[in-house]
């Protein structure tokens, strides 16, 4: 099998006037006081280190004294527009402590990192390039997963909030050497995270594109496993590409769940999950259609990917459900809805 890794760096698909028109009716449409090219102006930067002080691949950048007075007044009105809907009576005592950048992502994002003067407790968000991609992987998030996301778009400057978790490398090194009943709910969070990336079709969830948010339970923590980065939501042609247990950074995690998992369990975790999904789908089934509506016009990826996609997924499910399907956005469709057919078995995946 070819290596999971993405066949090359992808390009930056603007979002079409369709798509920002979904936005404005979902509210995800606002004007902003500051764009993503008014932060590319900084005058200096300096590598972040880690508190182990190894490089972070992010850079701390520094902007001139007036420059910077502006650029912090409009970061803080900007938090507000995602944490509070705008009410500025929240930033009197907010400001801005750092703006990271980082130049290997495809969105080359800037993370701004907000204080209160208050308590000194601080929060983060990103301020990125819009991405047609990542803009509905956020969506589907929304709509199929049982997380909530806020982001916010103006032009080509996208908004995130931020995730907060332990990134999944960082899980696997610190977290597994846990009970043996942790560790059978870790598993089972992981299938369940699996097909929940498996039926939407978001790729390359390898572990540092993901974090375990952990919360203390009466007996044990429970796990919840959620996405961070959505560049390559529908994008890449192979099947492979969208299920985690396919990267051998996840191994630790595959390893475990081969150890405390019977295949009936798998099946069954699999199972529940779609069928949240599906139940997610009918609370919101204006704005799921509506959503692919657009996205079927959308061209998010080559000819040759949708093609090799088809046909990839063709012979895994043994159907000729796809054969019509012409854009990634028909592909999406098609495979939600298979996954999500009361009568459909799927084989076992781990």
């Amino acid at each position: 099998m070819k290596g999971n890794i993405p066949s090359r760096k992808k390009q930056l698909i603007p979002p079409s006037s369709d798509l920002e028109e979904y936005l404005a009716h979902y509210n995800r449409h606002v004007e902003l006081p500051l764009h993503y090219e008014d932060l590319t102006q900084y005058e200096s930067s300096l590598p972040l280190l880690d508190q182990n002080g190894e490089d972070t691949l992010w850079e701390t950048v520094y902007y001139g004294e007036y420059d910077r007075q502006a650029i912090f007044l409009a970061l803080t009105q900007i938090y507000s527009l995602l944490k509070t809907d705008g009410d500025t009576d929240v930033i009197k005592h907010l400001t801005v402590a750092r703006i990271d950048f980082c130049t290997f992502g495809n969105t080359k994002p800037f993370r701004i990192r907000i204080i209160n003067r208050l308590n000194d407790n601080y929060d983060h968000f990103y301020i990125k390039k819009a991405d047609a991609s990542r803009i509905y992987g956020l969506e589907l998030e929304d709509l199929l997963s049982p997380n909530r996301v806020i982001f916010l778009i103006d032009g080509d400057t996208l908004i995130e909030e931020h995730v907060a978790g332990i990134p999944g490398d960082d899980f696997m090194k610190e977290h597994l050497e846990t009970s043996t009943f942790n560790q059978i709910r870790i598993a089972k969070e992981f299938i369940k995270f699996n097909e929940r990336c498996f039926v939407r079709l978001l790729g390359d969830m390898r572990s540092y594109n993901y974090v375990v948010d952990i919360t203390p339970d009466i007996e044990g923590s429970q796990y919840r496993l959620r996405a961070i980065d959505f560049d390559q939501q529908s994008y890449e042609g192979r099947k492979s590409f969208y299920l985690p247990q396919y990267f051998k950074e996840n191994n630790p995690i595959i390893f475990m769940g081969i150890q405390h998992m019977r295949p009936k369990t798998v099946t069954q975790y699999q199972l529940e999950e779609r069928s949240l999904i599906a139940a997610r789908v009918k609370t919101s089934p204006i704005r799921f259609r509506t959503l692919f509506q657009v996205m079927i016009k959308d061209r998010l990826s080559s000819d040759e990917k949708v093609a090799q996609l088809k046909e990839e997924l063709s012979y895994h499910h043994k159907t000729n459900t796809f054969d019509h399907c012409q854009t990634m956005g028909d592909i999406v469709l098609a495979n939600i809805k298979l996954l999500l057919a009361k009568d459909f078995k799927q084989s076992i995946m781990i």
